[in-house]
């Protein structure tokens, strides 16, 4: 899997070999937006024509584009996991809050880092 990134949006990035064809979705927005084309430049320039065409479409209907994540994030965590990382945000003076954005902030550049070097 591959990724690509124009004007703030991202989008995973597949090749199919049967159809040999490479195509693409945006990602982190509920409205579906998928492109292709038949090599990188083309894929490209497909996901680059997908944003402005959609950016453009919600402009024009007087929607407000989507943008990926507002930073709020609600989930939940085995109770032992939740006891854990309080204790681990307590006993590094930060706020619950403050230590699970830092811990996600690095595992997610961790992943990312290791997806683009792939």
């Amino acid at each position: 899997m591959n990724t690509m990134t124009y004007n703030g949006y991202h989008a995973r990035i597949e090749f199919d070999a049967e159809d040999e064809v490479f195509f693409g979705k945006i990602a982190g927005i509920s409205d579906v937006i998928g492109f292709h084309g038949d090599s990188v430049s083309e894929i490209k320039k497909a996901f680059h024509e997908a944003v402005d065409d959609y950016v453009q479409t919600c402009k024009t209907i007087g929607k407000e584009p989507q943008k990926p994540y507002s930073g709020k994030m609600m989930f939940r965590v085995a109770p032992e996991v939740h006891r854990r990382a309080a204790l681990a945000a307590e006993l590094s003076g930060k706020s619950l809050n403050q230590w699970a954005e830092e811990a996600l902030e690095e595992a997610a550049e961790h992943f990312v880092e290791a997806r683009l070097s792939a």
